[in-house]
């Protein structure tokens, strides 16, 4: 499957439909060479099989197969199937998997340099967010996760999308609307200190148990790119969703380092080169879906309104939000970050 470049939503569900079709409810391997392999690998992630993520990663599988002439067994295990983020973080650490998908901010909880990239209404459009992950701030990433851990990133960062509010209490059109309300967000400091700053009562919740915290109202709203809403069907526990784009995030591509330095050179760049490509059609796939989602959601009876950048910018600039974190981070990574996104604190 090359590149796509116009993805509609009909062509989406149809694709995403046969790859449902194809994968088991446990791990897949990548190939009819998986009895024979030299090499099994265990890559695990926690997004449903219809997400452009898995879609890619079974093809991407099926192509180190192949230019390895079958001596890896890229095996891929979706929708958490091997714990929670927190739980498959430590997996990874211990080389009880090899490669694990993960948003820079839970990162953070083990590398707190790596949640540099979800600040707050920093990135105004996807052509900041790019030259800066593909540029300085992700050489400045990367080198902290190699520097402060057993694991390492690949070069090219996949994308989940900006993120957008939801809830099932009012429309959230300004920062005053999220006042005491009870939100869901990742495990992440960064989250954490973000929402208090609007006045709400962040709580964190792994992703597995998102749908039923919000169906159970034990919270009233969360926050997610249209595509993670749409491919978990969070639309079926809320009622309204803010376009507030409060913050691009992504998954960095983890190895572990030493299960990766066991495959001889020429695998290792196969495997390189290919997780690499597979993230960069990723991105082309998730901009274009969450493009497209909007007027789906409405259907299923959501409710859309625009938010206000602005006034959510002033908000964290006034509550000291980008002060803390520029402290919290150093000056030389936020100078970084100013790079690009232009003047924060």
């Amino acid at each position: 499957m090359g590149t796509i470049r116009n993805v509609s939503r009909r062509h989406f569900l149809k694709t995403a439909s046969a790859a449902t079709a194809v994968v088991t409810a446990g791990s897949y391997a990548s190939s009819a060479f998986a009895e024979t392999a030299e090499f099994t690998l265990k890559y695990a992630n926690n997004l449903p099989l219809t997400h452009p993520m898995n879609m890619r990663a079974k093809e991407m599988a099926a192509k180190i197969a192949t230019e390895s002439k079958g001596r890896i067994d890229f095996q891929v295990y979706p929708n958490g199937q091997l714990g929670t983020d927190t739980d498959t973080l430590s997996q990874i650490r211990a080389g009880a998997v090899d490669f694990f998908t993960l948003s820079p901010l839970i990162l953070g909880t083990l590398v707190p340099a790596a949640q540099i990239s979800g600040i707050g209404f920093a990135f105004k459009d996807y052509n900041q967010v790019w030259a800066a992950l593909d540029g300085d701030l992700g050489a400045h990433v990367r080198k902290q996760i190699v520097a402060s851990s057993t694991l390492f990133a690949f070069e090219k960062i996949w994308d989940s999308g900006y993120r957008q509010m939801t809830n099932s209490t009012r429309p959230i059109t300004k920062p005053e609307d999220l006042k005491g309300m009870k939100l869901r967000v990742p495990p992440s400091p960064l989250w954490t200190s973000m929402f208090r700053a609007f006045d709400a009562a962040p709580t964190s919740i792994n992703f597995a148990e998102v749908y039923s915290a919000l169906q159970t109202k034990i919270v009233e709203g969360q926050e997610n790119p249209l595509a993670v809403i749409y491919t978990a069907k969070l639309y079926e526990v809320q009622k309204y969703c803010a376009i507030t784009n409060h913050m691009w995030d992504g998954f960095w591509f983890l190895g572990n380092k030493k299960s990766f330095e066991k495959l001889p050179k020429d695998l290792q760049e196969i495997v390189t080169r290919n997780i690499n490509e597979a993230g960069l059609k990723q991105r082309v796939d998730v901009k274009a879906l969450n493009d497209s989602l909007v007027a789906e959601m409405k259907t299923k009876g959501m409710a859309f309104n625009n938010a206000d950048p602005d006034a959510f910018r002033a908000k964290l600039r006034s509550a000291g939000f980008y002060a803390e974190w520029n402290k919290k981070f150093g000056a030389e990574a936020w100078a970084i970050l100013e790079k690009y996104t232009g003047k924060l604190a």
